[in-house]
């Protein structure tokens, strides 16, 4: 079996898909696509037609690297609203080995002991006990009489999921899965260190940023800034009289993030007649990451109220060459500049995107579970679509949590 797996992140400026695929324990791309998004306002879907062109075209451009049909996908939710409950269950397996489906039926019996007024959109195992033992990361393969585990839900509003589920249904897709980007964003750099300490990851994106805060590896608390990387683009616009479009383009490709590296003799043509400076520029954009930095510092101090042990900064602003420089200016020497690094993508605006996938496997793996989202003979022989039955899409969503294990498959 190939394991492939698509995601996609469904943002405000663009709409990104990648195909990877799991080989060796280790992910390669296989194709990316990153279309400019419409119907699309702060993350939330306004326009459901102009929303549903934009991920056809993202679609089908990776279907044309390709070869074949893109079907099933993990998908993106908003995080507008998100709130984060710990869960705990417990089970009797009365001395037998445990296996997935021993894992997924505490994972039920942790979610019916509690009760949510949103709509469930991940659970994340913290940890499991068996007969008093705790501290277990994967408890298959152990044998004991009880099994109990302590995790983390996060939760969001039910327009949240269904604008995006039904969105994804329009293209004639199939949701699999579906995330937060927060939960994308520190499975795209998790290490030992982020597994063991309290930290911060803020995802930068065009209309809005994400700051979040991780016990352990696991999401606790999750804001959301109204400022992005549009807000650059508009001082742009307004300081030199010139639209959207233009001033995006010379912010991605002119400007310098920190003024010390511009150049005061290096010039912008707009027009035979008008021309910028970079070190100008670059001091406008300066200012306004400054701004968004310092107010993300603040939230951090809001949510937390300590010292993190690490804070991680992504999205594509942070890919601007001297982002570094500004983000040690606020945030001091420690911070990182978060470093996507697959073979074929360098750019941070894919992060989510990516950690979603690694999320997923990762649930897969808890579970006993081998899974691929295009089937053998189709990458095989590029023949087209393969044909599924219909069914309900927010079944298949939790499917891997509530449904029966194939005990072959472990």
């Amino acid at each position: 079996m190939r394991h492939i797996y698509t995601s996609v992140d469904i943002g405000t400026d663009t709409t990104k898909v990648i195909v990877t695929e799991l080989y060796k324990g280790k992910l390669n791309l296989l194709a990316a696509s990153s279309t400019k998004s419409e119907g699309i306002k702060k993350g939330l879907i306004t326009d459901v037609n102009l929303a549903s062109r934009s991920l056809k075209n993202a679609i089908s451009e990776v279907e044309e690297m390709l070869g074949f049909k893109i079907k099933k996908v993990l998908v993106n939710i908003p995080s507008y609203f998100a709130d984060f409950s710990k869960i705990e269950g417990e089970i009797r397996v009365d001395d037998d080995i445990i296996n997935g489906t021993h894992i997924s039926k505490v994972l039920e019996t942790a979610l019916k002991n509690s009760s949510f007024s949103k709509e469930i959109v991940s659970i994340i195992p913290i940890d499991f006990s068996i007969d008093g033992r705790g501290g277990i990361k994967d408890p298959k393969g152990l044998m004991g009489d009880k099994l109990y585990v302590r995790a983390v839900v996060s939760l969001v509003p039910k327009k949240n999921i269904y604008s995006v589920v039904s969105l994804i249904d329009s293209v004639g897709l199939e949701v699999v899965d579906i995330s937060l980007n927060a939960i994308g964003d520190v499975n795209a750099f998790k290490n030992k260190e982020i597994d063991s300490k309290l930290g911060a990851i803020i995802n930068i994106g065009y209309e809005t940023t994400n700051v979040s805060i991780y016990n352990k590896g696991i999401i606790i608390k999750n804001s959301i800034i109204g400022m992005g990387g549009k807000n650059i683009d508009n001082d742009l616009s307004y300081m030199y009289k010139i639209d959207l479009d233009l001033s995006s383009k010379v912010k991605e490709k002119f400007s310098m993030a920190h003024k010390k590296f511009a150049s005061k003799v290096e010039f912008y043509n707009i027009d035979d007649n008008f021309r910028i400076n970079q070190y100008e520029v670059s001091d406008i954009v300066m200012s306004r990451i400054e701004e968004i930095l310092s107010l993300t510092r603040k939230e951090i101090n809001l949510l937390a109220n300590r010292k993190m042990d690490y804070v991680i900064i992504t999205g594509g602003v942070s890919n601007m060459e001297g982002f570094s420089s500004v983000a040690y200016d606020v945030f001091g020497n420690d911070v990182i500049i978060g470093n996507v690094n697959i073979i074929g993508i360098r750019n941070n605006k894919y992060s989510s995107a990516i950690g979603n996938v690694v999320y997923y496997i990762n649930r897969l793996k808890l579970l006993g579970i081998d899974d691929t989202m295009v089937d053998d003979d189709l990458y095989l022989s590029r023949k087209g679509l393969i044909n599924v039955t219909e069914e309900t899409m927010l079944g298949k969503v939790f499917g891997y949590f509530f449904g029966d294990v194939n005990e072959e498959e472990m």
